[in-house]
């Protein structure tokens, strides 16, 4: 199976897990959704991943957030990432920072494999993305930018 973007292939592992954590009497909820995106405490912050409860969503879903700059890393391993999802399922270390053991990797092997590759993002350099640029005096980037859009 392929996934055409890493929030896709994070529900699909969290899906995945999801008889693992019911075999630890702590069943995923109905309403999970995974994305990557910064933490509470923005770029700076440390956390590597983030669950936001489900009355901070408009629509009544668990979020989880895993840190863009860790999920679009080039030697992001796929365990390492499906590791931030699942402390109970064989994680070890203290909490602050835990790593996958061999339980783990036994346990996330088969889900993976499953699920299939961890998409590559398309560029991993902050402002990549082409902007427009205005020559003329006075113009603003926002305004070329408007212009552009037009």
């Amino acid at each position: 199976m392929t996934h055409e973007t890493r929030e896709s292939w994070l529900n699909a592992v969290a899906l995945g897990m999801a008889p693992l954590f019911e075999a630890l009497d702590a069943p995923l909820p109905s309403r999970v959704r995974v994305a990557i995106g910064f933490t509470s405490a923005g770029a700076r912050g440390k956390a590597i991943g983030e669950c936001w409860d489900n009355r901070l969503s408009a629509d009544g879903h668990f979020e989880i957030f895993i840190r863009p700059d860790l999920a679009h890393a080039p030697d992001a391993m796929p365990t390492q990432i499906a590791a931030i999802l699942a402390l109970g399922l064989g994680l070890v270390g203290p909490m602050r920072a835990t790593t996958p053991g061999d339980v783990f990797l036994a346990t996330i092997a088969p889900i993976l494999a499953d699920v299939g590759p961890l998409p590559v993002p398309v560029s991993t350099r902050r402002g990549s993305r082409p902007r427009p640029r205005s020559r003329k005096p006075g113009c603003s980037n926002a305004r070329a930018r408007r212009a552009a859009i037009l």
